[in-house]
């Protein structure tokens, strides 16, 4: 399956488009700058265009949608003139990068680009989303306001996953990152998972989102067995191929007992499985269970 919503809110704001020309409305509202395929316009006459419109200062958060050719463009002369107006952007906290539909461009498809500088011109920035990781380039780097980090793919790279262990975030609070599927880029173990949970310290965590995952089962079996586990607000599990194995594993687990929510949204978990899930003491968000195709089982994104 694919990605077939844009977000309609974002830090904590509706989502109200933008395109080369439009007329701004002054609104309580974060703005999704898009082209059409094949715009005219470039990345920095949109961007500028719409800051033109606005009150550069006052910009706590934004989200580029499509670009004009994402399947074959990165984002980077975005993400290039977002620094160079870095020193008019002071209060810009959070951004979205890549906020496309299948009918924009399948996820897996989506060029991305080179966030150092960004990371490091923004040093106010609270949340950053990334959608797409072909040619993503996030190395390890040191940060002390990002509190969310969300990368949406239809298959993570280990390589991008370590650097994000291997990063220095004290305020991070949420930590979301779709797998994927192996087809489309992820090439992870279970290991590689709890080496970067060992990091992060998720103890400090009140979002941690392992989502669209082929090896839900097994991350749900030790994130089971793990003390910090109870210190979460909400573990997210969702959009993967967990079946009994992990669902047991969670229901046998001595350290729900801090926990608020568990997504699970998007499954394979038999019905008996299900009635005692229901019973634990929290918020469960579950839906009918998939089937599997011959004994295969996907993940909810992919291509």
């Amino acid at each position: 399956m694919t990605v077939s919503h844009h977000a309609e809110t974002f830090f904590g704001k509706r989502v109200v488009e933008f395109a080369y020309g439009d007329e701004l409305k002054k609104s309580a509202a974060v703005y999704r700058l898009g082209q059409e395929y094949e715009a005219d316009e470039s990345q920095v006459a949109l961007l500028d265009d719409f800051l033109a419109k606005t009150t550069p200062a006052t910009l706590e958060a934004l989200i580029l949608g499509a670009w004009a050719t994402a399947s074959e463009d990165d984002p980077q002369a975005f993400l290039d003139r977002l620094v160079e107006r870095q020193p008019e952007l002071t209060e810009l906290k959070a951004l979205f990068i890549g906020d496309m539909t299948s009918e924009d461009c399948e996820i897996s498809w989506i060029k991305q680009g080179d966030y150092s500088k960004l990371l490091k011109t923004f040093h106010g920035l609270e949340t950053l989303r990334i959608r797409g990781t072909d040619g993503l380039v996030l190395p390890a780097f040191e940060h002390h306001a990002l509190r969310e980090l969300a990368l949406e793919t239809g298959g993570l790279p280990t390589k991008i996953v370590r650097n994000i262990q291997n990063s220095t975030m004290p305020a991070l609070r949420h930590l979301e990152l779709w797998l994927g599927d192996d087809g489309y880029g992820f090439d992870g173990k279970l290991g590689d998972y709890i080496e970067l949970l060992r990091h992060i310290r998720p103890e400090r965590l009140h979002y941690l989102g392992l989502r669209n995952a082929q090896i839900a089962d097994e991350l749900a079996e030790h994130i089971a067995q793990q003390p910090w586990l109870s210190s979460l607000h909400t573990l997210d599990l969702s959009m993967g191929t967990l079946g009994d194995k992990g669902a047991a594993a969670l229901i046998a687990s001595p350290y729900l007992a801090g926990l608020k929510v568990l997504d699970l949204n998007h499954h394979y978990i038999s019905k008996p499985l299900i009635t005692s899930l229901r019973a634990l003491p929290l918020q469960l968000r579950i839906d009918e269970a998939q089937e599997e195709d011959d004994g295969d089982r996907y993940v909810e994104v992919s291509e």
